[in-house]
């Protein structure tokens, strides 16, 4: 593989891969076999674009950190928006989505599932979200860059 493309794919490949799974998750999710393709299909996608994102880490460049407590405060902000909402704005409780309860029956299953799913929602995706949506435009602005091997940074 040509070096100044290594990391166009660096940039592309894992949320390429994800939205892959997601959409075969939607595809297997009305089959008979598969009652709860959500069950393999997170775990696959933590693994599979943690592993792509381990695997490329090079060609990422992060700008370091300057205001932490405003970083933290955002972060609060979004959280209580997106994740909490229901607690801080009294709004109906959303009931559908991850039931880790159908695998109580298997304390590692279920256990292993629950870390993989943090882990994707924690780690993986906005990693990902990041690389993709903030990093790349600016490295396909700066071809120069992208040949390079590095990403400007915002």
């Amino acid at each position: 593989m040509r070096s100044h493309r290594r990391p166009l794919l660096a940039h592309v490949l894992p949320m390429f891969v994800f939205l892959v799974l997601l959409a075969l998750s939607q595809l297997l999710s009305g089959s008979v076999v598969l009652r709860h393709v959500k069950f393999w299909i997170y775990p696959a996608q933590t693994i599979l674009c943690g592993a792509l994102l381990l695997w490329f880490r090079r060609c990422y460049k992060f700008h370091e950190l300057k205001n932490v407590a405003f970083t933290l405060l955002i972060a609060f902000g979004i959280f209580v928006i997106w994740i909490a909402s229901e607690q801080f704005f009294n709004f109906p409780p959303r009931n559908v989505g991850f039931d880790p309860s159908l695998l109580t029956s298997n304390t590692a299953n279920y256990w292993l599932s629950v870390t993989l799913r943090f882990l994707r929602l924690v780690v993986v995706v906005p990693l990902m979200e990041e690389i993709f949506l903030a990093h790349l435009p600016a490295a396909l602005c700066d071809r120069r860059t992208l040949r390079a091997g590095t990403v400007r940074q915002i």
